[in-house]
């Protein structure tokens, strides 16, 4: 019985020594900067484009922004504050969809209507205090035909009242740096004190496409029907049928705030917000967010560098049960980048020329770095693809049985 016990460990210490002799081979190592990479130009710097209105719209102020980054692309008197009309739907938008994620509210929950929210007036859909809506009713006629009464009753649900939802908002736009917003309703109807800008409705605006992009399931609505079709729904932001590639968002009128946008499009990976504010007319604001939407998408794309968990190399593993790892990307690298130039964007790998087991997985081993005619762009880590285990008896042995196994399989 002790021979029979010897034999075998003997001969998985001469398996595990020939089977981990390429772990102490030669290996690559892999530490450059490549400049070979070419790309198109630098976004157009937003301190210079700030308050200056080469683009001839008429409007109060305007704003272009890219939705992934935020980065500004264009835009005027930016920060003005002016009344938002139902624009300030966004934000109420944003809270519902809010309430939804944290299992607060469900699209089948029904929504009881106030007889405060029934005597909103303005934009409606005339709820009667005696009937019920889903929030997935209600959010249709919020989106497409702006109904105070609905956003109104589901203030009141969410908040308790209609002031403790206002309060939810200026709470969250706090959050959001939105430092040139006050809020004192949910709707947008006028009432003083109750102002914003361009720019603080292109932040709300982002945070709601990017963080709860199910949205445009609703705000790309173009007509509809609730109450087993007998109440018609029109969207009243005519880029939705008209501009190839809109996702929303909110159109916004009153006497004092005049003609207001939020809109929203994507084409071929690039996600565009126009805000337009205080335009004379209806047909202006949609032709003036029109302009700022073409300008985007003629003169920027979105280009990808690489994928996430793509390889990118390879690194030595000393004292390991595997002599390497790939490395690879923890994440995309994307950047917004300007049409018409070439060879803008260099970047630099730095990366380990060995490490040491153990290596655990999503571990990194290094970065690389991305530059625009010499500026850093953005820096993404390079991480271990899978782990490694440190060479030891046990682990060694584990290791050749598994190859074994996978052998026979075969």
């Amino acid at each position: 019985m002790q021979k029979f016990k010897i034999i075998p460990l003997f001969l998985v210490i001469i398996l595990c020594i020939s089977t981990t002799s390429i772990g102490f081979s030669d290996y690559l190592t892999w530490s450059v900067l490549d400049n070979s990479i070419e790309t198109s130009a630098t976004i157009t710097n937003s301190e210079q484009i700030l308050d200056n209105n080469f683009l001839n719209l008429e409007a109060g102020s305007a704003i272009l922004i890219e939705q992934n980054s935020g980065q500004i692309l264009y835009g005027y008197n930016i920060h003005e504050k002016l009344y938002p009309a139902s624009v300030t739907k966004v934000m109420s938008l944003l809270l519902i969809m809010e309430a939804l994620d944290s299992g607060k509210i469900s699209l089948d929950t029904q929504i009881p209507c106030s007889e405060n929210a029934a005597g909103m007036g303005g934009s409606q859909i005339w709820l009667d205090p005696r009937e019920t809506l889903s929030v997935n009713d209600m959010l249709k006629a919020i989106a497409t035909v702006s109904a105070n009464d609905c956003v109104v009753a589901l203030a009141e649900y969410i908040g308790g009242t209609e002031e403790g939802f206002v309060q939810m908002m200026n709470n969250k736009a706090k959050e959001l740096g939105m430092n040139d917003t006050t809020f004192k309703n949910c709707h947008g109807l006028d009432e003083d004190g109750h102002l914003t800008s361009c720019y603080d409705i292109a932040l709300m605006s982002r945070e709601l496409l990017t963080k709860h992009p199910t949205i445009t399931n609703y705000t790309t609505i173009w007509t509809d029907t609730l109450r087993d079709g007998k109440s018609a729904l029109a969207n009243t932001n005519k880029l939705v049928r008209n501009y190839a590639g809109c996702t929303g968002l909110k159109t916004g009128s009153t006497s004092l705030a005049l003609y207001n946008l939020s809109a929203s499009a994507t084409r071929d990976e690039l996600s565009l917000i126009a805000v337009v504010m205080k335009a004379p007319t209806a047909a202006l604001r949609f032709s003036n967010a029109t302009t700022l939407l073409d300008y985007g998408f003629n003169n920027f794309s979105y280009e990808s560098f690489g994928n996430q968990g793509e390889t990118i190399s390879t690194v030595t593993v000393t004292k390991g049960i595997q002599s390497v790892v790939n490395a690879i990307y923890e994440t995309s690298p994307r950047f917004l980048i300007s049409k018409g130039q070439e060879s803008s964007i260099t970047y630099e790998i730095n990366l380990s020329d060995s490490i040491q087991a153990p290596v655990t997985q999503g571990q990194q081993l290094g970065t690389i770095t991305y530059y625009l005619n010499g500026e850093k762009l953005a820096t993404v880590s390079l991480i271990a693809e899978c782990s490694i285990e440190k060479i030891n008896l046990l682990g060694m042995a584990k290791h050749v049985l598994n190859n074994w196994f996978n052998l026979l399989k075969c």
